[in-house]
């Protein structure tokens, strides 16, 4: 089955910067065919969109809340996808979800990693 493996969250203080990485292996498509995207989940809030990024890494597409801060990128040679965070602040604190799509069909999730913002 497909795998999703994330990594790069951690502790960081107010305005630090990480990166994250989601490592893709054994799905049936060339990787160049999905689309990526991150989510965050915050305890007791519903999971937000973070940030789209097309299937050539083209178009790109981040929350509001994001905007300026972050930057999703991915490398089709790698099979991966990278979420750049810079000027993090607590509201950042959550978990980071990669998630990798085929059309409508297929849909799949890391298991995600935690981000604590906190000084």
């Amino acid at each position: 089955q497909v795998q999703l493996v994330e990594s790069g969250g951690g502790l960081v203080q107010p305005g630090g910067s990480l990166r994250l990485s989601c490592a893709a292996s054994r799905f049936t498509f060339a990787f160049s065919n999905y689309l990526m995207r991150w989510y965050r989940q915050a305890p007791g809030k519903e999971r937000e969109l973070v940030a789209t990024i097309s299937n050539d890494g083209g178009v790109t597409t981040l929350a509001d809340s994001v905007k300026g801060r972050f930057t999703i990128s991915r490398d089709n040679a790698k099979n991966t996808v990278y979420l750049q965070m810079n000027s993090l602040q607590p509201e950042d604190t959550a978990v980071y979800y990669c998630k990798m799509s085929l059309g409508g069909l297929y849909d799949y999730w890391g298991q995600g990693t935690q981000v604590t913002v906190s000084s």
